[in-house]
């Protein structure tokens, strides 16, 4: 009995002591800058680093949970995911009533982004009918009309990244980017083959969206969040991957 009990003790302090833990959605969509996910985890990444850093500010222990992007918003719904990141009001139809925004963290340009040396039209509606590189799941809504219309059609990629490449290699002309992603693609290139800013589509504000919840520190994590952008930490982890 007197083991049992202080196996049981053992247990109730290990249990208490354990932090409790935050889920973090990842979209299977990120790549670099944003996130490399290796074997089902991140390992890398501005969104990485700044979740870690979250994590660490409330004194929580992030959990990861890669998923479609298309399958975010019933996540949130149903309440599988505590923290959603890398998000704008404008991306979302409908949103989810038990969750909470944060102050904006990042600020993001989509560009229209060509090939080396393309002198062609600068303006969506200069823009022959065409195929465009899009990624699966995002939201482009300058260009929304051009595909209702049928002047665009879009190309998706699983992500970023991809797009990125079959535009390099001459799948389509013309491809839709965030400002971010193409500078990380062509710091790997020569000079003369790197892809170029025809046109920036649209700014906004991107930031993350906790769920309001006992379980949850929602107030901790956006305080946190707070604390995070006045104090120039949210910056010195976007410098890091070539933002500003």
């Amino acid at each position: 009995m007197r083991r049992l009990l202080t196996l049981l003790l053992l247990w109730t302090t290990h249990s208490l002591a354990e932090p409790p833990v935050l889920r973090f959605s990842i979209a299977e969509s990120w790549s670099m800058p944003l996130m490399r996910v290796q074997g089902g985890q991140p390992v890398e990444g501005l969104l990485f680093d700044l979740m870690q850093a979250m994590a660490r500010e409330t004194g929580v222990r992030p959990e990861y949970h890669v998923m479609a992007r298309l399958r975010l918003q019933q996540a949130m719904e149903d309440g599988d995911i505590d923290v959603r990141c890398y998000v704008s009001t404008q991306w979302l139809n409908d949103r989810p009533g038990n969750f909470v925004w944060s102050v904006p963290l990042i600020h993001q340009r989509d560009v229209l982004v060509g090939r080396a040396g393309d002198n062609g039209p600068t303006r969506p509606e200069q823009l022959p009918v065409q195929a465009i590189g899009t990624v699966l799941g995002y939201t482009y809504t300058t260009l929304e009309p051009f595909f209702a219309a049928g002047r665009l059609q879009r190309e998706d990629s699983r992500s970023q990244e991809l797009a990125l490449k079959k535009l390099q290699i001459g799948r389509y002309r013309h491809a839709v980017s965030n400002a971010l992603s193409l500078h990380w693609f062509n710091q790997r290139l020569p000079a003369g083959e790197r892809l170029q800013v025809l046109a920036v589509l649209e700014e906004q504000s991107l930031g993350c969206m906790v769920r309001n919840d006992p379980a949850v520190p929602t107030q901790a994590l956006l305080r946190a969040l707070v604390r995070m952008t006045e104090s120039g930490e949210i910056a010195r982890i976007v410098g890091r991957y070539g933002g500003g």
